[in-house]
């Protein structure tokens, strides 16, 4: 039923393995960013083409299309549509990743700066990177759910493409380090025009890599009453299977930040658990309510240090998530941390701005949003948030958790005209680029 996903709507906009503890980052926005005051244009789904578990539309016109592949089934069955669907898009992307993740790794070994954590870099050196990968699938296989296993077997057998190759790539979000930034907003923060709850979720990657190249919405309708969830939208890239944004039939969200500047209140990481980008879809894809999510985090065999967000547009409420091996807390507006100056607590408000420890991001969206209290929109957030805190550079979603609509912005792909980060992007169509799924 593809009506029991949430809607999406293709943004436009127009015009012990961690940093050393008391460390903080220190970048900043630019002084100079300006709001972006451009209409947000929307335009109706094209169909393309279908299958037997599987369709394909596209969202938005020119160099701001997006594939939209809705699947449904066994995780086989639904591998192996999206696969049939994105065959020649999805080797592409699998095969430029690994060679992405082949220099970067023999660029970062031989350099003190590495987008890659370090214990994987010292396996890499001592193992080589299939080896080193391979065992992340190994220590991590008992923690993770069978039916990622068997979806990852049906793209492969659909694209040709090899399964074990599938899994390694699969890992790129556990072994990395990124920024990113996110709120929760609800109650008198927000505008009294019909939502009760916003959420945004932006991705502050890696624009150098593949990625900006393959971005995709995936949705998912799994059997009814097979034990394997309810329908989700999963926003990433073509033949990535792991989740980093995005919403459920049910109305819950994620959101998520990399802790690359923690304190003591992290405790220790692990890399015996379940890789997150694999939690985070079993948030989307299991959980009925919020404390569902809550509850599956606290029992979780967690690894890295990382804050979740979680939305659930069916109480309209938000929890921030505090996430390491050691640890799993969850903040409101009333216990928020980190307590700094850069950082207040503001009614109704759960935020960080791209890491725990961020002073520089943190107090620039903490002051757009009391700029802007009491008038949150998915439109303000777009337009006087994002690029004001220049954050969301590989792509932005931002989920209107009452009305069940998911806003999308992604990076400029290679060959694609316009500005580079997804948070300011501009669409050169002059027709609406609407689409309702």
């Amino acid at each position: 039923d593809i009506m029991a996903a949430p809607s999406i709507y293709l943004l436009v906009f127009l015009s012990g393995f961690r940093t050393l503890h008391g460390a903080e980052c220190h970048g900043k926005p630019s002084p100079a960013a300006t709001a972006n005051n451009n209409p947000i244009y929307v335009s109706p789904p094209s169909f393309v083409k279908s299958v037997a578990n599987g369709k394909l539309f596209t969202v938005g016109l020119g160099d701001n299309e997006i594939n939209v592949v809705h699947v449904w089934g066994t995780p086989y069955q639904m591998g192996h549509a999206q696969g049939e669907l994105m065959k020649d898009i999805a080797s592409k992307f699998i095969d430029e990743v690994w060679e992405y993740l082949e220099d970067e790794v023999e660029n970062a070994i031989n350099s003190t700066v590495s987008i890659f954590k370090p214990w994987f870099l010292k396996d890499v050196a001592d193992l080589g990177l299939d080896v080193a990968l391979d065992l992340e699938i190994d220590v991590t296989r008992k923690y993770t759910g069978q039916y990622f296993f068997d979806e990852i077997k049906g793209l492969a057998d659909a694209t040709g493409l090899d399964a074990k190759k599938l899994e390694r790539i699969q890992l790129v979000g556990e072994l990395t380090k990124g920024q990113c930034s996110m709120f929760g907003a609800s109650g008198t923060a927000v505008a009294n025009t019909g939502s009760k709850l916003l959420q945004l979720r932006a991705l502050d990657w890696n624009t150098d890599g593949p990625f900006k190249n393959y971005p995709q919405i995936t949705v998912y309708h799994p059997v009814s009453g097979s034990g394997n969830g309810h329908a989700f939208a999963n926003v990433g890239f073509t033949g990535w299977i792991g989740s980093i944004t995005g919403m459920s039939a049910t109305r819950v969200s994620i959101s998520e930040i990399g802790v690359s500047f923690p304190d003591n209140t992290f405790g220790s990481d692990s890399r015996f658990g379940i890789p997150f980008t694999y939690f985070l879809r079993d948030i989307l894809q299991f959980s009925d309510t919020l404390n569902d999510a809550m509850t599956r985090t606290t029992s979780a065999h967690r690894t890295c240090s990382l804050l979740f967000g979680y939305g659930d547009g069916k109480s309209d409420t938000f929890r921030g998530v505090q996430y390491s091996h050691s640890v799993a807390n969850f903040f409101t507006d009333s216990n928020l941390q980190p307590t700094a100056d850069w950082h207040p607590r503001i009614k109704g408000i759960v935020y960080w701005g791209m890491d725990w420890l961020c002073p520089g991001y943190s107090s620039v969206l903490a002051k757009q949003l009391q700029s802007f209290h009491g008038n949150l929109t998915p439109e303000v957030t777009i337009h006087n948030i994002l690029p004001i805190v220049q954050t969301g550079d590989l792509h932005i979603a931002v989920y209107d958790l009452t009305n069940n609509l998911m806003f999308v912005s992604t990076a400029r792909a290679d060959g694609e005209t316009g500005p580079q980060y997804a948070y300011d992007r501009t669409n050169k169509a002059h027709a609406p680029a609407h689409s309702c799924l």
